[in-house]
């Protein structure tokens, strides 16, 4: 049952990553498409409609932001992340779980450092009312509190993949890894 939950909190992650990318596409499509229509009402000599999104690349950057976040859990399970395995795949098995535990314990401080400050700086963005720099004013403790929520699933994950090992379980990110060199050997 925590498994099952586990796994619908990543893919939640993703889901709401796949949303902010979609929420980028549209506002620069809707943006695009502005442009384009007043082109168009110049060239027949008409006013043009004036159809613009204040601060796009500034809630494009946001929304940016909260993507990469958000991804985070579900990626490292993926194995999407960079690593490097030529020292991991080159040990007996043993001593790449061991290896495995010990990265994940220091990605579990270094993740608990970032959600920390991440959420120390969400903090006082709502407290003093921070906002954006752009033209549209923005409080910043929207996306800065994405970021949290990024993290807090990451180090969730992070700690669900530290905990596998220490239960002699493959961690996801390493049988996915296993999956894909099965994979491409056979091709």
């Amino acid at each position: 049952m925590i498994r099952r939950l586990l796994d619908r909190l990543y893919d939640a992650g993703f889901v709401l990553a796949a949303l902010a990318l979609v929420a980028i596409a549209v506002l620069v499509l809707v943006q695009v498409m502005g442009r384009v229509i007043d082109k168009a009402m110049l060239a027949i000599g008409q006013e043009p409609v004036g159809i613009a999104i204040t601060s796009l690349s500034e809630f494009g950057g946001f929304l940016f932001v909260g993507a990469v976040f958000l991804a985070l859990a579900g990626t490292l399970r993926a194995a999407g992340h960079v690593r490097v395995t030529m020292l991991t795949q080159s040990v007996p098995p043993g001593l790449r779980r061991a290896l495995a535990g010990l990265v994940l314990v220091l990605a579990l401080g270094l993740g608990s450092f970032a959600l920390y400050s991440t959420g120390v700086q969400a903090w006082d963005s709502w407290t003093f009312n921070a906002v954006s720099f752009g033209m549209a004013k923005f409080p910043l403790w929207i996306p800065q509190g994405v970021m949290v929520l990024g993290l807090v699933i990451f180090w969730i994950a992070l700690l669900d993949e530290a905990l596998a090992v220490l239960r002699g379980q493959t961690p996801a990110f390493l049988r996915a890894e296993a999956e894909k060199q099965g994979k491409t050997d056979g091709h």
